[in-house]
């Protein structure tokens, strides 16, 4: 999810506690980019607001429950929504415990604080139709950008990134795990990847024969096909990984050219690879590890989304429903 910007704040000047955290969420705990650009976000905002209604910067072993009270209100009358609330009070649960954890706190005052009931929103999943459509777009790019005017872009970036679509797809993997593949981690034998989760956690995922072909594919296409150790999809002219944040207006771009909404999110495949395992009959416990989810209540949203299915398909199909 993306943080909207508060207009209303002035920007906090760079709080050392704040910095640290940030620098941990990156180098200890593995977050992805947009973790660590949210969370960065939420604390730059909430130490904004401590500067304008208290006068001053933020002591964060002293701030009290009311303090965050007051800052929930003040959520509330800038009209967000109770999924940017929450996440805003996620980034400062997490650094509280950060705090905690290097005895700056004794204990987290946001701790039981009482915030607004989140929606239930099922996920959004593409149609095996869609994918196919999606997984075509690069390719049609590619041809579109060869006969435009200007300067001849890198052939090897539509393979890279249709390679990409295939394996988020064909893996269920994050958007931050893909882009953490190094070539070492793929055995094109076992058709298995190593991946790198939350937290560092690492799980073996099978790998469909499209996607390994798919890889194959953009490695003949690259002018130095990158080294065992190296980043399996390489960031355009450079031998480090695609960002993903610069992998993003690429693919909404594939979006379009496939019918699709633009504002759909890579993460919109993962949803689907878990959608249609379970409607072909895999059990949750087998998604569950697959998409490298620590709790089953996490992977069972999706179960949901195929139960409304079935019943929309009952409700049509049976004569006495």
């Amino acid at each position: 999810m993306t943080m909207a910007k508060n207009a209303t704040l002035p920007a906090a000047a760079p709080d050392p506690q704040v910095r640290a955290f940030l620098q941990h969420l990156a180098t200890d705990r593995g977050a992805s980019v947009y973790t660590q650009r949210n969370y960065g976000q939420a604390l730059r905002e909430f130490c904004a607001w401590h500067q304008q209604e208290r006068q001053g910067a933020p002591t964060w072993a002293k701030l009290q429950r009311d303090d965050f009270r007051g800052y929930l209100r003040y959520l509330g009358r800038q009209n967000l929504g109770r999924s940017p609330i929450h996440l805003r009070f996620s980034a400062l649960r997490t650094f509280y415990r950060f705090l905690m954890r290097r005895g700056v706190v004794e204990s987290s005052p946001i701790k039981n604080l009482s915030l607004p009931k989140q929606e239930k929103r099922l996920p959004r999943f593409l149609t095996a139709d869609q994918i196919i459509a999606l997984m075509e777009a690069p390719l049609l790019l590619k041809s579109a950008e060869r006969k435009g005017p200007g300067r001849r872009p890198d052939p090897g970036v539509p393979l890279r990134d249709a390679a990409m679509i295939e394996t988020i797809y064909s893996c269920g993997l994050r958007i931050s795990e893909v882009c953490g593949l190094r070539v070492g981690d793929i055995d094109f034998h076992e058709q298995l990847v190593r991946v790198r989760g939350k937290g560092k956690k690492e799980r073996m995922a099978p790998i469909g024969a499209p996607a390994l072909q798919a890889i194959t594919r953009y490695w003949q296409a690259v002018k130095t096909p990158p080294a065992e150790e190296e980043p399996a999809f390489l960031a355009s002219g450079k031998r480090g990984p695609v960002n993903p944040i610069v992998f993003a207006p690429r693919f909404k771009k594939y979006l379009a050219l496939a019918g699709l909404d633009p504002k759909l999110t890579p993460h919109k495949l993962r949803h689907s690879f878990a959608t249609h395992l379970l409607d072909n009959g895999a059990d949750l416990r087998s998604v569950q590890e697959l998409l490298g989810h620590a709790h089953l209540v996490t992977t069972q949203v999706y179960t949901h989304v195929s139960t409304e299915r079935l019943k929309k398909a009952y409700d049509k199909a049976h004569p006495r429903a």
